[in-house]
């Protein structure tokens, strides 16, 4: 298995190359040559597997064997998948809860920092941590071990579930950029009290897009990528879309079980899965799954009141404001194109109660546009209609980067709506649902109050929606994508009229959890230089990470080298 970039060029690199290098030079997301076909007899060979032994056998399609070919060998890629979900606190690591008849909620929050991103991350950091490791044992005794400075953007969760992953790892230093003040007091410090000296947290005067595109700027200066050895943990990673694939499996498997279904009936169940959408890595996972051969009816997007992607299924149009589009621009840097999207979507991006989901541009469904021009491509070769798709992605990010839009064929945006829907969730919506499903249980099933968070509450409002479009027999899984800990104040805002019947410390807040906006805290403010601008920003964390880095270079030199046991 090779992976191309979804920007073309002749590259093919290994799944361990994709994993450390993350993000193509040519700005392209990495993505496999072709998507692995599920064996003939999986529904039935799978169905009592554990999510560890389902993660194995998903996870092998995607990756050699021989490490010779970036692989991993059997015996170390259980041992990395083991290690990753020993940490969660239920044995199903994703357990499927019954809210209804035909509604299911998927609990992807039951790892170590209450986010469905530790499904990812524990394993991306073990994966980091295993190809540095085998890299260095390969080195002469004395030379200068390699090493990864891990670069991310988060809009919350990603930077608490990337530090759990990495912090303390040998040869890694991570940095986090985070919007300052528009992350939640839970998530701020679950990020900022981690104290390890490889974990740095830096608070950027913007929003997440400013933060995201920062990232990708740094990734595409050659100079400084080269000299600081950048890793991705971002979902433009394709090993955080491998790790979520599994979980889809997972809630199928769960789905028969708890109906009492034969896995080798002809007629698999009907299932709808209703995804809270940011940046589309997750929903992303859930198109590979069924890409794969899993039986899934439809896959909806529910986004809150940042809704480019719910804009893009009702017309084909991805733009980043619904106004006409902007004049355009030529011969600009990567500097100066990122500057420009975010002078044209200056106030694009809304604040709102599911800020992960905040995102004026979802950096994921890059992939899947790849994935719409090359299946409505007949021509050629698949080497030749690759070619051609990846020059289709190139021209259409530079149109969305210069004009603010692009839009699809009338074919490619058929085929998306074959396999997806969407729906856009208002605020005042989301508390109407959190307060539903704990003022109200949907059925005798459940029989105390189902709390969830804001994210998840966009995800109900959705399928609740969607349930009038549906065939009768068909089971929606919303996908859970936090604890409602980690967001107090959406919840607690919405059940105000549940008065002294809801205690949030009491009822809500998980043990791990007390205590830890008191904790000692480490961050570095990012802010805007004298003249302003998006310019100014990436300076100044170029700034940050190589006086940091150079320290981390110089003590582990210092400290001599690859020794002969490493």
């Amino acid at each position: 298995m090779k992976y191309l970039s979804t920007r073309g060029g002749p590259e093919r690199l290994s799944f361990e190359e994709a994993v450390i290098q993350g993000l193509a030079p040519n700005g392209g997301l990495y993505i496999p040559a072709a998507i692995p076909q599920l064996p003939p007899n999986w529904a039935t060979e799978w169905s009592s597997f554990t999510f560890p032994q389902l993660s194995f056998q998903i996870l092998r399609r995607f990756i050699p064997v021989s490490a010779s070919e970036g692989g991993i060998p059997d015996a170390d890629l259980k041992s990395l998948i083991e290690r990753s979900y020993s940490t969660f606190r239920d044995p199903q690591v994703s357990p499927l809860v019954q809210l209804a008849d035909h509604e299911w909620c998927l609990e992807l929050w039951h790892g170590p920092t209450f986010a469905f991103k530790d499904v990812a991350l524990q394993l991306v950091g073990n994966l980091f941590e295993y190809f540095l490791q085998r890299r260095n044992a390969a080195k002469s005794q004395g030379a200068t071990p390699d090493r990864i400075t891990v670069v991310g953007a988060t809009s919350g969760d990603t930077g608490s579930a990337a530090i759990a992953g990495l912090r303390s790892k040998a040869n890694i230093d991570i940095f986090i950029l985070h919007p300052k003040g528009r992350v939640s007091p839970i998530q701020e410090a679950q990020m900022t009290t981690v104290l390890d000296t490889n974990v740095h947290n830096l608070a950027v005067d913007g929003t997440f897009d400013d933060c995201q595109d920062i990232v990708k700027v740094l990734f595409s200066d050659k100079a400084f990528n080269d000299q600081y050895r950048l890793g991705a943990v971002n979902s433009i990673n394709f090993a955080r879309i491998l790790a979520q694939i599994v979980y889809y499996f997972s809630a199928y498997f769960q789905l028969q079980k708890q109906l009492g279904l034969s896995t080798a009936s002809s007629f698999p169940p009907e299932i709808q899965f209703v995804v809270p959408t940011g940046n589309f890595g997750d929903v992303l996972a859930g198109y590979y799954a069924k890409r794969m051969g899993m039986p899934v009816q439809n896959l909806a997007v529910a986004t809150n009141e940042n809704d480019i992607l719910q804009r893009f299924w009702k017309s084909g149009a991805y733009e980043k404001n619904s106004a006409s589009s902007q004049s355009g621009h030529t011969s600009m840097s990567q500097v100066e194109l990122a500057q420009s999207s975010l002078d044209s979507a200056a106030g694009g991006v809304k604040a709102t109660l599911s800020p992960a989901m905040d995102i004026l541009v979802s950096s994921n469904f890059e992939r899947l546009l790849w994935y719409l021009v090359f299946e409505t491509d007949t021509s050629g070769s698949d080497e030749e209609r690759a070619s051609r798709a990846g020059e289709q992605i190139g021209n259409w990010m530079k149109d969305l980067k210069e004009k603010g839009r692009f839009a699809v064929s009338e074919e490619q945006h058929k085929l998306a709506r074959r396999d997806f829907s969407a729906e856009r969730v208002s605020d005042s919506e989301t508390k109407k649902t959190i307060l539903k499903y704990f003022s109200s249980p949907p059925s005798a099933m459940h029989r105390k109050s189902y709390l969830v968070d804001p994210h998840t509450a966009v995800g109900m409002c959705a399928a609740n929606r969607l349930v009038s479009s549906n065939r009768s027999a068909t089971h929606q899984i919303i996908l859970s994508t936090a604890h409602p800990a980690k967001f107090s104040e959406a919840v607690v805002s919405s059940l105000e009229s549940a008065g002294a019947q809801f205690d949030f410390d009491r009822d809500v807040l998980p043990p791990e959890m007390h205590g830890l906006l008191e904790k000692e805290r480490r961050v570095i403010d990012v802010k805007l230089g004298q003249q302003g601008g998006f310019e100014s920003l990436v300076e100044n964390t170029k700034a940050v990470i190589e006086k940091t880095v150079g320290a981390s270079q110089a003590q582990s030199q210092a400290n001599g080298a690859v020794t002969a046991s490493s």
